[in-house]
C-alpha cells in the first residue's frame, strides 16, 4: 500500500533518538507539509502515544512503530529515509521525489485541489506582477488566501481576488463556497504599485 523505505541503518539511528526520549511507546510520524507544492517540505517528528491521527497509516518496524500522515501518502510514493554515518557523526536524509509533484484527482481532499490550481495555474500567471497567492487554510468551506509579493497591498488585489482567482478556484472546485483574503494590504511594502 505505501511505497517509503526506511533502510536498516536509518532504523537503528531512528530507534536510538528514540530511546533516549524517555518515553513508553514513542514512535516517529511521517508527514508532508504543503504537499503538492513547490514549497513542500517531508517530516519526520517524533509521536508520543496518542499524539498520531486516527486515520494515520501504521508500520511496525523492529525498534519503534512509524505513523505516515493519511493525506501524505501519495506524496511519499517512493520515499526513501537513510542514515550514512561519516566523521562528523553522520546524517539522516529523507528523499521523496513525488513531495512536491501535484498529485489531485476529483476525491482528493479540496485543501489539495486548491493548491494544485493556485500553483498550477494561478501563480504563474500572477508572477508576471511579482505576485503570489498560497492557501492559509480552509474555513468552512473558504478557501483563506495569502497574497504575498507584488499582491500585497496592490489597490487591484481585490479585483484581482474576486475576479479572477475566486473564478477560477469555484469553477474547477464545485464544494468550494467562496474565497476569503488573510493578506493585510495596509503593509505595501513590497508592493507592486505605489
Amino acid at each position: 500500500m505505501h511505497n517509503v523505505t526506511i533502510t536498516e541503518s536509518a532504523q537503528v539511528y531512528l530507534g536510538g533518538l528514540l530511546d533516549k526520549q524517555n518515553c513508553e511507546g514513542i514512535g516517529i510520524r511521517m508527514f508532508v507539509s504543503d504537499p503538492g507544492t513547490p514549497k513542500a517540505e517531508t517530516c519526520i517528528a517524533y509521536s508520543r502515544p496518542g499524539e498520531h491521527n486516527e486515520e494515520d497509516l501504521v508500520v511496525e518496524y523492529d525498534a519503534f512503530k512509524a505513523y505516515f500522515e493519511q493525506r501524505s501518502i501519495p506524496f511519499l510514493d517512493d520515499a526513501k529515509v537513510d542514515y550514512a554515518s561519516d566523521k562528523f557523526g553522520g546524517q539522516l536524509t529523507i528523499r521523496a521525489p513525488n513531495s512536491r509533484v501535484p498529485s489531485v484527482s476529483d476525491d482528493s481532499p479540496v485543501e489539495d485541489r486548491v493548491n494544485y490550481l493556485l500553483y498550477s495555474e494561478i501563480n504563474p500567471s500572477l508572477a508576471a506582477h511579482g505576485g503570489e497567492v498560497s492557501l492559509e487554510k480552509m474555513l468552512d468551506d473558504h478557501a483563506v488566501l495569502r497574497f504575498g509579493g507584488g499582491c500585497q497591498g496592490c489597490a487591484a488585489v481585490d479585483l484581482t481576488l474576486k475576479e479572477g482567482v475566486e473564478k477560477t478556484l469555484m469553477e474547477k472546485i464545485p464544494e468550494l463556497k467562496g474565497v476569503m483574503d488573510a493578506t493585510d494590504h495596509s503593509d505595501s511594502t513590497n508592493a507592486y504599485f505605489k
